[in-house]
């Protein structure tokens, strides 16, 4: 939420610098230029705090992210959750500790039948 806080204001900055730019008679693709170099400018002083703020976030997330941990703690232990339920119940009845694939009467084929390149 930092970097889109940052970007915002960064972006309502230049909207101000070209509204006092129109408003100071310039009319031409010049105050785009004008107004973009000196909102930069105001940005660089004036929002010290969000862009470090911004800064940490993204140094932070490419930690977690070198480290193996591409979501937050939550989504790590809801996705680990998920799997726990998902595994349970594709458990069913087994067959020397495998899942049990090949049961004739629920539509799947045993191993001993040629397939469309054995024939």
């Amino acid at each position: 939420m930092p970097l889109v806080t940052y970007s915002a204001l960064r972006i309502a900055l230049l909207a101000a610098c070209f509204g006092l730019g129109y408003l100071a008679g310039l009319r031409t693709w010049l105050l785009l230029i004008v107004a973009t170099l000196v909102a930069w400018g105001l940005s660089y002083v004036l929002l010290r705090g969000p862009r470090d703020r911004a800064a940490l976030y993204l140094a932070e997330r490419a930690e977690r992210r070198a480290s193996g941990h591409r979501f937050s703690a939550h989504a790590e232990s809801d996705a680990a959750h998920e799997d726990a339920v998902v595994d349970g119940a594709a458990g069913g009845p087994t067959v020397g500790g495998a899942p049990e694939h090949g049961t004739p009467g629920r539509g799947s084929t045993s191993s001993s039948t040629t397939g469309p390149d054995d024939r």
